[in-house]
C-alpha cells in the first residue's frame, strides 16, 4: 500500500479517535463525576483527542496560535495515563498537589516546544528529556497494572489491566521508535503513524466496552456510585455459574469458619490461590465470591478487615497495654508496621495509639461509673 493510502487509513482512524474521546469523556463525567478513575479517565480521553490531532501527519506547520495548546494538552496526557493507572488498579490511590504540578510541568514545557522554540540544540534536548520522561511514565503504569494483579478481585479490571499494558507498551514503542531513530524513511513514519492512531483507537474503544459494562457494575473497575461495599444481596442473586444460591451460603460460611474461627489472615503469604485450594474452589470463584459476595475489589482489603478487627480487639484489651503496637500488628497479620498504620488509620480515622488511648479512657471511664454506681446501692 502506498504512503497515500496510509495517509486516509491514518486520517480515518483519527477522526474515529477524536469522536469516541470526546464522546466518552462527556458519558464518563456525566454518570460518574465523582470517582477519580472517570475524572482522569475523562481527561485522558480528551488528551488522546489531542494527541490524534496533534500527532497528525497533516497537523498544520508553522502553527497557528491556538495549535500549540493541543499539543500541550496532548503533551501532559502521559502523567494522565499514569495517574489514571494508578487510580484505576490501586483502591487505595489518592491524587496529590504535586501530581497536578507534575502535569503542569509536562504541559508547559510541550507548549513552549510546540510554540517559542528558540534554541535548537537545547529544544532538541529537551525535546528528547520529555520523550523519556513519557517512556518512564508509561513504564510505571504498566508496573502498576502488574504490581496488585494477583489480589486484584473485580473480573473486569483484571481483564483491563492486560489490555492496558499491551496497548501501553505497544504505543510507548511506536512512540519511543519515533522519537529516537534519528531521520525514518517515509513509509516508516507512515506506518508509525497509523499503527500510534490504531493504539489509540484501541484503548479508546477499551474505554467504551467498560463504560458500557459499568451500567450494570459487573466487572467495571469504577466502584459503586454510592461508595458502599455491601454487595452481597445482589451478587449473590446472580450467580453467573448457575449455582443455587444455598450452595453460595455454604461456601461463604466456610469461608467465614476460616477466617473468624481458624484466624487463617495471620498465615504469613497467604494468596487467594492457598485459600481456594483449601476450600476446594476455583481461584476464579473465589475471587467472585469475595467480590460480588462481600464487597470486596482487592484481596488484601478483603484480609485487612479481619486484621483490623483483630488489632483493635487487642488494642482495647487492658491486659495488652503493655504489648507494643508493632507486636500487635504482626500478630494480626501484617509484615510491618508502616503498611499497619496506614490501613488502621484508614479503617478508624485514628493511629493505633490513639485508638488505644480511646479505649483506655472510655475503659477507665466505664469502671468509673460502675464504682459510683456500687457505691450509690450499699446500704446506709
Amino acid at each position: 500500500m502506498g504512503t497515500s493510502g496510509l495517509l486516509s487509513i491514518d486520517l480515518g482512524l483519527r477522526g474515529a479517535v477524536v469522536g469516541l474521546s470526546l464522546l466518552l469523556a462527556g458519558v464518563a463525567l456525566r454518570d460518574r463525576r465523582d470517582s477519580t478513575v472517570a475524572c482522569l479517565g475523562a481527561a485522558l480521553l480528551v488528551g488522546a483527542a489531542a494527541s490524534a490531532i496533534g500527532s497528525a501527519p497533516t497537523f498544520p506547520r508553522p502553527f497557528e496560535w491556538w495549535e500549540p495548546f493541543v499539543l500541550a494538552l496532548a503533551g501532559g496526557n502521559s502523567v494522565v495515563f499514569w495517574l489514571w493507572a494508578r487510580a484505576a488498579f490501586d483502591d487505595d490511590f489518592v491524587v496529590r498537589p504535586w501530581h497536578g504540578g507534575l502535569w503542569a510541568v509536562m504541559t508547559g514545557l510541550q507548549f513552549y516546544i510546540a510554540g517559542w522554540s528558540l534554541w535548537p540544540t537545547f529544544d532538541r534536548a529537551l525535546d528528547r528529556s520529555l520523550s523519556l520522561t513519557t517512556l518512564g511514565l508509561a513504564l510505571l503504569a504498566a508496573a502498576q497494572t502488574l504490581a496488585t494483579w494477583r489480589t486484584d478481585l473485580v473480573a473486569g479490571r483484571r481483564r483491563l489491566r492486560l489490555v492496558v499494558l499491551v496497548g501501553a507498551s505497544a504505543d510507548t514503542v511506536i512512540v519511543a521508535a519515533a522519537n529516537f531513530s534519528g531521520t525514518p524513511s517515509m513509509s516508516f513514519s507512515a506506518m508509525a503513524s497509523v499503527a500510534n492512531a490504531s493504539a489509540l483507537l484501541g484503548l479508546v474503544g477499551l474505554s467504551a466496552w467498560n463504560l458500557v459494562q459499568s451500567a450494570d457494575m459487573q466487572g467495571s473497575i469504577l466502584p459503586p456510585a454510592t461508595g458502599d461495599a455491601s454487595g452481597s444481596a445482589r451478587g449473590m442473586a446472580r450467580d453467573q455459574e448457575g449455582k443455587p444460591p444455598e450452595i453460595e451460603q455454604a461456601l461463604l460460611r466456610r469461608l467465614e469458619q476460616l477466617m473468624v474461627v481458624e484466624r487463617a489472615y495471620r498465615r504469613e503469604g497467604l494468596t487467594i490461590g492457598s485459600l481456594s485450594a483449601e476450600l476446594g474452589v476455583p481461584e476464579y470463584r473465589l475471587r467472585q465470591l469475595i467480590n460480588e459476595g462481600l464487597g470486596h475489589r482487592n484481596f488484601n482489603a478483603f484480609l485487612n478487615r479481619y486484621r483490623i478487627e483483630d488489632a483493635k480487639a487487642a488494642l482495647a484489651d487492658p491486659e495488652q497495654r503493655e504489648v507494643p503496637v508493632l507486636t500487635i500488628a504482626m500478630d494480626a497479620g501484617f509484615q510491618s508496621l508502616a503498611p499497619f498504620n496506614r490501613a488502621f488509620r484508614a479503617a478508624t480515622d485514628l493511629t493505633p495509639t490513639e485508638f488505644r488511648r480511646l479505649a483506655a479512657a472510655k475503659a477507665g471511664a466505664a469502671a468509673s461509673t460502675d464504682h459510683s454506681r456500687a457505691g450509690i446501692d450499699q446500704p446506709g
